[in-house]
């Protein structure tokens, strides 16, 4: 008999609940599931589930086989995909989503030079907010800003999220620097329409104070702030890498360096895979190693 063959018809019984459901995974009949499942008790010499019409249970011989047939299957699964990974380039639609901002200044020139990399892989790049979810949205990976809040990922850790406050150099000869956050009250904050109710401008030491209210502005875009400030419309707080041009051409000038808030974890989560797919692997050692 096939011995592995047992081995993954046994393995599905007992995790999928039935012969009709592990016959749905393995792609064969319930019938066959059974003729499996009798040879591989036959050849083991004992009974391995107890089954009638309603209900299935594991023998004290089934609870003992179970954990070495899982090993052995994991082996097999390990050994076929390091010789597929050999013989395989990336290919295929990859999909990912993230932040917005982030996504669109960070993510979205370093997916460039992936494709260039990987002429057979395909990219949909779902830029949002929301948190997406990641199964039954069928993402390969995400970014995720904050708490992960669950084990079942692998999670790997990016550069922090990093916040920033700057203004036009118009603007600040204008209106004077700002050298502690008790002189926003004279300023002008530009405010994100997110951050209502109290979730914006609360800056390092000064937890629950929020200078949002000193604004004359307020829009719903990143992008949108920033040109505003560029414009001289007042102090933008948006994420650093959105300002980075800005900042390094001298548009826009950092200002209350000692005041910003603590950056936010960022994390590139995705499930694990006993049979690593090389579109997703190679996407993530490249994507860790350009932000090394």
């Amino acid at each position: 008999m096939d011995v592995l063959r047992g081995m993954q018809a046994f393995v599905a019984v007992v995790d999928r609940g039935s012969l009709s459901a592990a016959a749905e995974q393995l792609g064969v009949s319930a019938v066959m599931v059974g003729k499996y499942l009798q040879q591989l008790e036959t050849h083991v010499g004992a009974r391995l589930l107890q089954r009638n019409t309603r209900r299935q249970s594991l023998t004290d011989a089934g609870r003992n086989y179970l954990a070495g047939c899982r090993a052995v299957l994991e082996q097999v699964q390990q050994a076929e995909a390091s010789v597929e990974g050999l013989q395989r380039q990336p290919q295929g639609v990859l999909r990912i989503s993230a932040p917005v901002t982030w996504g669109s200044c960070v993510l979205a020139p370093l997916v460039a030079r992936y494709l260039e990399a990987h002429p057979k892989v395909s990219v949909e790049l779902d830029l949002s907010n929301r948190r997406v979810d990641l199964i039954e949205e069928q993402f390969d990976a995400v970014v995720r800003m904050g708490a992960l809040g669950s084990a079942e990922w692998v999670a790997r850790p990016l550069p922090p999220y990093a916040m920033q406050i700057c203004a036009a150099p118009a603007y600040l000869k204008r209106k004077g620097t700002p050298n502690h956050p008790s002189d926003l009250g004279d300023h002008d904050c530009l405010t994100h329409l997110a951050w209502r109710g109290g979730h914006g401008w609360r800056l390092r030491g000064y937890p629950e104070q929020d200078w949002s209210e000193h604004s004359r502005l307020l829009c719903n875009d990143g992008d949108g702030l920033r040109r505003a400030a560029l414009g001289g419309a007042g102090l933008i707080l948006q994420p650093a890498v959105l300002l980075a041009e800005d900042v390094a051409a001298g548009r826009l000038v950092p200002v209350l360096a000692d005041f910003l808030p603590e950056p936010r974890p960022l994390h590139l989560v995705y499930l694990p895979d006993r049979r690593p797919r090389p579109k997703l692997s190679s996407f993530v050692e490249f994507l860790l190693a350009a932000l090394d």
